[in-house]
């Protein structure tokens, strides 16, 4: 007789781990006055997308269920006429591949390797850590002195992205606020919503450092929608705990400056006394309508617009941004976007793209709701995922409206569209699974129907071509043939 001792199957590691991966390269520094060109989570991205790849092959089943194909598929039906079309071949192809990556490859990569809700809110939390890590080191820039240039002095908080990405270090923090005040708001255990809320009021203090005007008002744009869509009496609590977070940000010590504070002021000035980064932003979107009006269907073509800017900008519009600091020279940056993603689309693809592009994050966002609606109606239990996806699109929505794609940055709006493509999607659509070694249903999977009974531990699924048991039948009797 021999002793045969238990042996356990190692835990399975998370298939999104990948896309955490792309998250965590986000933490590395940039090299000061680097102009761009493809960084470190630049090139865990294309590998993700390729290890996503093979591993589809490798488990020969479909991709994408139909419905996801269509949505995440369709900007390329305004990315190849502009591409074709470009100024050079080169800017073309180059156009063609960041805005693949950025809308399509990633996000659908991201999509198949959430396999259910514990992924999601895995890759919520990674958002959460690296605003953390990105917002110490703006703090650290501001406190010592050491930060991008602004009003002549070294203040402005941008993490280890530099001047390079003078707004990467507010979008990553603004994405983590938005995940943790989704989490926060959630029927999570009261240990993880703690923790949330801890690290929402702990981010909003370099966020605030950041300067960013554009993110400011996404994010409070956002928060808003948060609370109204988490129901009445989470938004009271919230709200409060929001508005004294505010009272201390503006009031509290090192922090409510007059340099902040006229920053905020600014914003209520855009309309009547602009200063001269609102003027360059007024003329170039005025300038990105001009060429759609020159050629409204498919636009001026892909990395079109610095080719076309001067020839439909007014007089009004500098010859560029100074930055300088966080380790940089000083140096003139010029304007080579409008700083608006849906004017972008519209001078380079035309309407076709606008349209392709827009209404793909239009449908996501419908999606994204009635999933929440019917998270909602089942109790609650996963509204925080609902909550942070529909969050992190509504964000980036708004922030689409001063800002578009560029940066090392960028990639991680790439992840933001995959996690919230998965729960519009996918994970909206389905029951949570309540055993821990159950497996989500796949995109193409149907559910079960509300009278069905699971099968229990010992049961033998039915072959193909299996008869079910009448409704009368005993419990252990073999269905006939």
């Amino acid at each position: 007789m021999t002793l045969a001792l238990p042996i356990r199957r190692p835990a399975r590691l998370s298939p999104v781990l990948p896309a955490a991966a792309v998250v965590a390269a986000l933490a590395l520094p940039v090299a000061p006055g680097a102009d761009g060109g493809a960084g470190p989570a630049d090139v865990v991205s294309a590998l993700v997308v390729v290890c996503c790849a093979i591993r589809l092959l490798r488990a020969r089943r479909r991709p994408l269920a139909p419905a996801a194909a269509v949505v995440l598929g369709l900007p390329v039906a305004g990315l190849v006429p502009a591409a074709l079309h470009a100024a050079s071949a080169g800017a073309g192809i180059t156009g063609l591949g960041r805005y693949l990556q950025v809308f399509v490859l990633v996000p659908a990569a991201v999509l198949l390797l959430i396999r259910g809700r514990a992924d999601l809110r895995l890759l919520a939390w990674s958002f959460v850590a690296l605003a953390g890590w990105q917002g110490a080191v703006g703090v650290h820039q501001y406190v010592t002195g050491t930060g991008a240039s602004y009003q002549g002095e070294d203040v402005r908080a941008v993490g280890t992205f530099g001047t390079a990405d003078v707004m990467g270090m507010a979008t990553v923090v603004s994405f983590g606020l938005v995940c943790a005040v989704g989490l926060a708001l959630g029927h999570t255990s009261a240990r993880e919503r703690t923790a949330a809320v801890a690290c929402a009021l702990a981010l909003t203090v370099p966020l605030a450092l950041s300067f960013s005007r554009g993110a400011w008002i996404a994010t409070a744009v956002t928060l808003v929608v948060q609370l109204v869509l988490s129901g009445p009496r989470r938004a009271l609590t919230a709200g409060a705990v929001v508005v004294a977070a505010g009272v201390v940000l503006a009031g509290g010590p090192g922090v409510g400056t007059a340099m902040l504070q006229e920053r905020i002021d600014s914003i209520a000035r855009v309309a009547d006394a602009p200063d001269q980064s609102v003027t360059d932003r007024y003329t170039m979107w005025a300038a990105a309508a001009d060429m759609w009006r020159d050629r409204p269907l498919t636009g001026v073509g892909l990395k079109g617009f610095p080719e076309y800017r001067d020839a439909h900008a007014s007089l009004a519009l500098s010859s560029g941004s100074d930055t300088g600091g966080a380790g940089a020279a000083f140096r003139r940056q010029p304007l080579l976007s409008p700083h608006n993603m849906y004017l972008l689309v519209l001078a380079e693809q035309g309407l076709i793209g606008l349209l392709c592009l827009a209404g793909g994050w239009l449908a996501l966002l419908v999606c994204a709701l009635r999933g929440l609606r019917r998270t909602r109606a089942l109790g609650g239990r996963d509204l925080d995922c609902a909550l942070v996806a529909c969050g992190l699109l509504v964000w980036q929505l708004v922030d689409f409206g001063y800002a578009d794609i560029g940066g090392p940055s960028t990639v991680l709006t790439a992840v933001c569209f995959g996690l919230v493509a998965w729960w519009a999607l996918v994970g909206g659509d389905r029951p949570a699974c309540d055993e821990p070694g159950d497996v989500p249903a796949g995109p193409g999977d149907v559910p079960a129907g509300p009278g069905d009974v699971p099968a229990g531990p010992g049961d033998v699924p039915a072959g193909r071509g299996d008869v079910p048991a009448g409704r009368g039948a005993v419990p252990g009797e073999v269905a006939p043939r």
